[in-house]
């Protein structure tokens, strides 16, 4: 009997403290997503590394090292998966931003689509490196130049893939790899996506109505001449871009792949795109990893910088 009415007490209490428990759970809920927003801006995150598929990869190798002054990092095949990946930059993986080159065995071209628009180069005489361009026998899109009264000369030429670069001419930087550009639907909620999923700062924002366009560059630190950035632009009364397969992702350290997880979840939530491979270590190679969508189906890999050098996302 004793026992019984042990157990009806029991149960009576918990009761009266359901409510509260369920409150306190709701409002640790709540203040765990501000937590993790709050800890995106101050993670320990840079960019890691572009991946691009190429149609033919040598000829490829020798136009960004013989024109843009990158060095071969690593080239390994993979035979059995009938692929071979290369990795080129302007310094090692552990402290540079570097593209990673995928060349499928038997696949000479690519479709590059609209969304993508081009990588930058920054370096300090653009003249010789546009000649080197031209003695190469590969297209210039734009000779140097400035444009609208601005200081800035630039260019823009093709590699072999038809892959666009725009050609910048700045003082010595750390990053010459200096940015990606972007094609978005909206501008402003993009910005808001990579602050808020990326912990990014937005570091310019222009909008020019006389050529239909408007720009944002957005990236970590204060000082765009001296970091990798992403130009995100919107091309006035665009309502579609065409993907194509030939850009594959970009990717960024994160100290933790689980938190960032978490911040992206609740961003996309709020501006779209989607988490399309939770956090976890990759079967093959034990790098932990997450993978998602941003809101205009751009793919973006978050690996944990213990682990990296050495993914193969």
């Amino acid at each position: 009997m004793a026992a019984i009415k042990h157990n009806h007490f029991l149960h009576s209490l918990l009761l009266l403290l359901l409510p509260l428990i369920a409150s306190s759970m709701a409002a640790a809920e709540n203040v765990t997503q501000d937590n993790v927003l709050d800890w995106v801006k101050t993670d320990n995150r840079r960019f890691l590394k572009a991946m691009i598929r190429v149609g033919d990869l040598n000829r490829t190798i020798q136009f960004y090292t013989e024109c843009f002054g990158m060095k071969v990092l690593s080239k390994k095949d993979f035979p059995e998966e009938k692929y071979t990946k290369a990795i080129v930059g302007f310094g090692p993986q552990e402290s540079h931003f570097v593209l990673e080159l995928i060349y499928i065995h038997g696949v000479e071209k690519y479709e590059l689509g609209t969304a993508f628009g081009h990588f930058g180069i920054a370096t300090q005489d653009i003249y010789a490196m546009v000649e080197k361009v031209r003695a190469f026998g590969a297209v210039i899109t734009r000779e140097p130049g400035t444009m609208g009264g601005g200081s800035t000369v630039y260019a823009f030429v093709e590699d072999p893939n038809g892959y666009s670069f725009e050609i910048l001419q700045r003082p010595p930087t750390p990053e010459p790899l200096c940015q990606i550009m972007l094609s978005v639907l909206d501008l402003d909620r993009a910005i808001s996506f990579y602050e808020k999923a990326m912990g990014m700062n937005l570091l310019q924002k222009y909008d020019s109505p006389e050529a239909q366009f408007a720009i944002a560059m957005v990236g970590y630190g204060s000082d765009q001449t001296q970091t990798t950035v992403i130009e995100l632009k919107y091309n006035y009364n665009v309502t579609e871009y065409t993907e194509g397969n030939g850009y594959i992702l970009a990717a960024f350290g994160t100290n933790d792949v689980y938190k960032s997880a978490a911040a992206v979840k609740l961003v996309t939530g709020e501006l779209g795109g989607m988490i399309v491979s939770p956090p976890g270590p990759a079967p093959k190679t034990g790098t932990k990893t997450t993978v998602f969508l941003d809101r205009d189906g751009f793919k973006t890999v978050l690996v944990d910088n213990e682990d990296y050098p050495g993914s193969e996302s």
